[in-house]
């Protein structure tokens, strides 16, 4: 998620409540401000090369995806999440990024454009979303630009697991009620968008309840600086919950724990 997006979208019906919501959006926007810019560590490359056979991961969607927050790209997500899997297989993992600060899922699609011609990986993560919540996209639209990115992949033999829409109500640096509107905006798209995957023979994971836990009781040690986006541990959290779910799209295992969810079609 980027952290430019407006806060206000989350205007109530109530004239009065709408107001005092305006007035908070533009509060937050002041408190959060923008220190980390928009630059992300470049963590591509290849991890645990003398491994060999090495497995090509490919990270697609926001700032989240991308790392920002990180200081260095061994924190990033896709630095995190390449290590565990190189861990988790003894193999070497290829890591390529075309996450991008600030992207809609609509951008996402895109971002598959961008990749080098015949290049096809054998996983792609898709983590996105907080930002459709914040720039009041359809919940509907979202999901069918969703869609046609993991169609596309499923299309071209690639595995794909999507990292659902973030929990916003932990972000303590927005106030009530605007924390506890975003929050179920951002739940309401999680939920459509974990539907539209399995649908599509993708896996979802759950992120708001995977790791929004460890962000609503440890934000000091999640969030970076600016309080919107993970930290160096955050993202180590992040990668954590993911793996599960990486390591059953490529047959490495066998059961996934609660909050990863695999198509109807998929014995988990």
């Amino acid at each position: 998620m980027g952290v430019g997006p407006v806060f206000a979208v989350f205007a109530v019906s109530a004239a009065g409540a709408g107001l005092v919501v305006r007035h908070q959006a533009r509060l937050a926007r002041l408190a959060i401000g923008k220190p980390l810019g928009e630059d992300t560590p470049s963590a591509d490359g290849v991890y645990k090369k003398r491994r060999g056979d090495p497995i090509d991961l490919l990270l697609l969607g926001d700032s989240i995806a991308a790392g920002l927050g990180a200081e260095h790209p061994e924190d990033t997500l896709g630095g995190q999440l390449a290590v565990r899997l190189a861990k988790a297989t003894r193999r070497a993992v290829r890591l390529r990024t075309g996450a991008q600060v600030g992207a809609e899922t609509s951008m996402v699609r895109a971002q598959l454009a961008g990749l080098p011609e015949g290049y096809r990986p054998d996983i792609a993560v898709v983590v996105v979303g907080g930002n459709d919540v914040t720039h009041r996209v359809r919940v509907q639209d979202s999901c069918d630009h969703l869609a046609a990115v993991v169609k596309a992949l499923r299309d071209e033999g690639v595995d794909v697991v999507v990292g659902t829409c973030p929990d916003l109500s932990a972000l303590r640096a927005v106030p009530q009620p605007l924390r506890t509107l975003g929050g179920l905006a951002s739940r309401q798209l999680a939920t459509a968008q974990r539907d539209v995957v399995l649908d599509l023979g993708a896996r979802a994971v759950s992120l708001a309840e995977v790791v929004g836990p460890f962000f609503v009781t440890q934000p000091d040690k999640m969030f970076a600086t600016d309080r919107f986006h993970p930290s160096a541990a955050g993202y180590r959290r992040t990668a954590k919950a993911l793996l599960p779910s990486v390591l059953a799209a490529l047959g490495y295992l066998d059961k996934v724990p609660f909050g990863h969810h695999a198509p109807l079609s998929t014995v988990s």
